[in-house]
């Protein structure tokens, strides 16, 4: 099986990248790269972001026809995806931090700045919280309810449908912390920093 990594340098990928070739082993081909063919004939792929929304949708923009065969994996050939924080995010249709921006729009919504309640919540939210899973998945299995997963981010996907939330965190408001649409999957915690859960989820992913 081939799993691509899509590195379209938006920051440090390091631990992602260690986290699924600990997870992988020999059993699955890893692959760190923004080659369109590599990516096209991927069996998985997992889309990293770190930084603002902004920057890593212009990132993207800036390979010349990533977001187009992202669109043909994800929505055409309805292969599994996996996006990790901002990677989650920018399934969204828009996204308001820095400026509005349009996101991929594979999962209708939007990502706005977390209510901290006039200061009462510190931001970034970041560090261990709880999640609160709210139906069963295939990324889940094996994950009690309750468990702690690392988050860090300042901004949160509102999806405009509750059928695709899998899991919220609570903080400040129930904030949506995992989502799947049919292939298309994301996280707002790190797996790759969530220790032996995180980890799980990996397992669980590679295994779809």
């Amino acid at each position: 099986m081939e799993v691509t990594i899509v590195d379209y340098n938006s920051g440090n990928i390091s631990s992602v990248i260690n986290s699924f070739k600990e997870v992988a082993k020999d059993k699955v081909n890893i692959e760190v790269t923004s080659d369109l063919n590599k990516i096209k004939s991927s069996d998985k792929v997992v889309l990293p972001g770190q930084g603002s929304f902004k920057s890593c949708i212009e990132a993207l923009n800036n390979i010349n026809g990533l977001v187009d065969i992202l669109n043909e994996f994800a929505i055409s050939d309805q292969k599994p995806l996996l996006g990790i924080c901002v990677g989650l995010q920018m399934f969204a249709d828009i996204g308001y931090e820095e400026t509005e921006t349009r996101g991929l729009g594979w999962i209708s919504g939007k990502v706005s700045k977390i209510n901290n309640q006039n200061g009462k919540f510190k931001l970034p939210h970041i560090g261990w919280n709880e999640i609160n899973i709210m139906r069963d998945s295939k990324l889940f299995k094996d994950i009690k309810n309750h468990s702690h997963m690392y988050f860090v981010h300042s901004y949160e996907f509102i999806p405009q449908k509750k059928n695709v939330i899998l899991a919220t965190t609570d903080y400040s408001s129930n904030i949506v912390c995992a989502v799947e649409s049919g292939n298309i999957f994301g996280t707002q915690f790190h797996p790759e920093k969530s220790d032996k859960f995180g980890l799980k989820i990996i397992d669980n992913f590679l295994k779809i």
